[in-house]
C-alpha cells in the first residue's frame, strides 16, 4: 500500500514492500519474440523500477537486425501506401477502441516498466487512445490532395499530393512506454509509411504489447517492425538507413542525431528537453494554481518533458502559495502499488536518482533551501525520491538552469509580470509552459510572450497535450517539428505539385513582339492583384 511523506528517517523506516507482479513470465516471453531480432544475440534483462524484481528479458538486437528491419520494411512499403488510406485509418479505429478494452494488462505493464503512479499510467492509455481515433477520422482530410491557385486562372490548375517518405524510424524514450513509442508511428503508419521502432530497454514490453495489438488490427508485421537492444549501439544504423527519423529523448542525443540526418540529407522530428516554468498572475485563483502545480511538478515522478520545474509567483502571494503548496506536496503519498493508493511513483533508473539527488545537493550546497523533501527513500523502492520543493535556487546551481527531470521544483518570488516574463524566458529551452489567471485577457497576453511550443492557461501541461488537433513540440533547444494534428502527419510526406497548363503557354506567342509581351503582362498582374483571393 502507499505511504504518506511525513519526513520520516529511513534508517528507522520499514524494510521495502513487496510487489507481486500480475503478468505471468511466459507473457514477457511472447512479447520478447516479437521483437525482430535474429537468434542467439543474447539477451538484455529488465527490472522493475519498484524494486528491481527482474520482469523478464528482451533480445539485444545488432546494428544487422536494424539493416534487416529495414529492408525488410521497405520492401513492404509500396505495398503499404498503396493501399486505400480508409483501409489505412480503419487499423487505427480499430487499435483505438481495442486499447481501450485491452487497457488493464498494458496500464500495468506501463507500471512495472517506469514505476509511475497508476493515475498516470492510465493517462497513457487515454491520450493513445485519442491520437488514434484522431488520425482515423481527420488523417485522411490531412492528406487528402489540394487544389492550389495558378500562376494565371482558367490557364493553369495546380495541384498539391502528399507521399510518403518511405521508412520512418522511431526512437523512442523510457519515460511514456505507450505514448511515445507508438503514437508517433501511428501517423507515419496513416501516411502510408513503414516504421522500424526502436523502444527504450526499459520500456520494450509496452513497445512490444502496442505492436502485437496493432498487428491484431491489421497491421502487416514487415510494415511495423520493433528491434530491441541498446540505444548508442542501434540508433547509429537507424539514423544511418532511414528515410526519416522521429526521435524523443535528451538535447545533447537529439543534435546527435540532427548531425547524422543532415549529412545524410534525410528529415527529422526531435522533441528534446525542458525546464519548463509557471506563471501565476497576481489574479489568479491559488487554490486552483496549488493544485495544478502539484500535478504540474510531480506527475510521472517529474520525469515528464512538459512537466513544470520553476515556478514564479506574485510577491503579495508568494507566502500563501508556498504554505498551501508545501502542505499539498507533503501529503501526497508515495510508494510502489499497483493500484490507485498513491499519488507519486518512483524514479525509472539509478541515472535519474543520481542527478535528482545531485541537484538537490549542489543547490543546498550553494544556499539554497529545502521546503519538503529532498530526500532518497530507499526503504521503499531502489529508485523513490520524495517529491521537493527548493527555495534561493540561483544562477551556479545546476536546479537553476540544467533540466532536472525528476520530483524537483524550486520556487521564485517577482514583484513585476514583466520580471516573471523574462526569467521565464531565461533558458536554452523552450518546450512548455504555464499561466495561471482568472482574467484570459491577462493570461493569453502572457502567454503569447512566452517562447515555448505550448502554453497552457490555467493547466499545467494535458491541455495542449491533448489537443490531439493542434502541433505540439519544442522552441529553441527544446526540438525541432511538431506531434499531433496536420503538421504531425504531414512531416512524414513529401509534398508535390502538380501543375497543367491549359491554352497557352506562359511564354510570349509567336504573334506578339516581346516588348509588347511584358507590357501586356504586367497589366494582367496588376489587374490580378486588386483582385480578393487572388493577391
Amino acid at each position: 500500500m502507499a505511504q504518506t511523506i511525513r519526513v520520516p528517517d529511513p534508517a528507522t523506516a520499514p524494510r521495502r514492500p513487496r510487489l507481486t507482479t500480475p503478468i505471468p513470465p511466459e507473457r514477457f516471453r511472447a512479447l520478447a519474440a516479437l521483437a525482430a531480432v535474429a537468434a542467439g544475440r543474447g539477451d538484455i534483462e529488465v527490472t522493475t523500477p519498484f524494486t528491481g524484481a527482474t520482469l523478464g528479458a528482451i533480445p539485444h538486437g545488432a546494428p544487422a537486425d536494424i539493416l534487416a528491419a529495414v529492408d525488410r520494411a521497405r520492401d513492404a512499403q509500396r505495398r503499404w501506401a498503396e493501399a486505400p488510406i480508409a483501409a489505412r485509418a480503419a487499423v487505427l479505429d480499430r487499435f483505438h477502441a481495442r486499447l481501450l478494452d485491452r487497457r488493464e494488462e498494458i496500464v500495468d505493464l506501463i507500471q512495472l516498466e517506469s514505476g509511475k503512479a497508476r493515475r498516470y499510467a492510465f493517462e497513457e492509455i487515454v491520450d493513445t487512445s485519442l491520437v488514434a481515433k484522431h488520425y482515423a477520422a481527420h488523417g485522411p482530410r490531412y492528406l487528402r490532395p489540394r487544389r492550389r491557385r495558378g500562376a494565371l486562372p482558367l490557364l493553369t490548375t495546380t495541384v498539391e499530393i502528399r507521399h510518403p517518405v518511405g521508412v520512418v524510424g522511431v526512437i523512442a524514450p523510457w519515460n511514456f512506454p505507450l505514448i511515445l513509442s507508438i503514437t508517433d508511428a501511428l501517423a507515419a503508419l496513416l501516411a502510408g509509411n513503414t516504421v522500424v521502432l526502436r523502444p527504450d530497454v526499459q520500456s520494450s514490453f509496452s513497445a512490444l504489447w502496442a505492436a502485437e495489438l496493432l498487428y491484431e488490427c491489421g497491421i502487416p508485421r514487415d510494415v511495423l517492425i520493433v528491434v530491441t537492444g541498446d540505444g548508442a549501439e542501434l540508433g547509429p544504423s537507424l539514423v544511418g538507413t532511414v528515410d526519416f527519423v522521429m526521435f524523443t529523448g535528451s538535447t545533447r542525443t537529439g543534435k546527435i542525431i540532427a548531425r547524422q540526418a543532415a549529412e545524410r540529407l534525410v528529415g527529422y522530428s526531435l522533441e528534446l528537453g525542458g525546464k519548463n516554468p509557471m506563471i501565476v498572475l497576481p489574479d489568479a485563483d491559488l487554490d486552483a494554481a496549488v493544485d495544478g502545480a502539484v500535478r504540474g511538478c510531480f506527475t510521472g515522478a517529474g520525469q515528464v518533458c512538459v512537466s513544470i520545474e520553476r515556478l514564479y509567483l506574485p510577491g503579495a502571494s508568494y507566502d500563501r502559495f508556498v504554505r498551501a503548496f508545501v502542505e499539498r506536496t507533503r501529503s501526497l503519498r508515495i510508494g510502489a502499488a499497483l493500484d490507485f493508493s498513491t499519488d507519486v511513483g518512483t524514479l525509472t533508473t539509478r541515472r535519474q536518482l543520481d542527478t535528482v539527488q545531485t541537484h538537490v545537493d549542489d543547490a543546498v550546497a550553494k544556499g539554497a533551501r529545502v521546503l519538503v523533501g529532498g530526500r532518497a527513500r530507499p526503504d521503499l523502492g531502489p529508485f523513490f525520491y520524495e517529491p521537493t520543493v527548493l527555495e534561493g535556487v540561483k544562477p551556479g546551481m545546476l536546479a537553476f538552469a540544467e533540466e532536472t527531470f525528476g520530483p524537483v521544483v524550486s520556487v521564485y518570488r517577482y514583484d513585476d509580470v514583466e520580471d516573471a516574463i523574462d526569467a521565464a524566458n531565461d533558458t536554452r529551452y523552450g518546450l512548455n509552459a504555464s499561466v495561471w489567471s482568472r482574467s484570459n485577457r491577462n493570461a493569453l497576453r502572457v502567454a503569447g510572450r512566452i517562447r515555448a511550443g505550448s502554453v497552457n492557461v490555467n493547466e499545467a501541461y494535458a491541455a495542449t497535450w491533448t489537443a490531439t488537433g493542434s502541433p505540439i513540440g519544442g522552441m529553441k533547444e527544446s526540438g525541432v517539428g511538431r506531434r499531433h494534428g496536420e503538421e504531425g502527419v504531414l512531416k512524414y510526406t513529401e509534398a508535390q505539385t502538380i501543375a497543367t497548363q491549359r491554352f497557352m503557354p506562359l511564354a510570349p506567342p509567336p504573334f506578339l513582339p516581346e516588348p509588347m509581351y511584358v507590357k501586356l503582362m504586367s497589366r494582367v498582374v496588376r489587374l490580378l492583384g486588386r483582385i480578393p483571393g487572388l493577391r
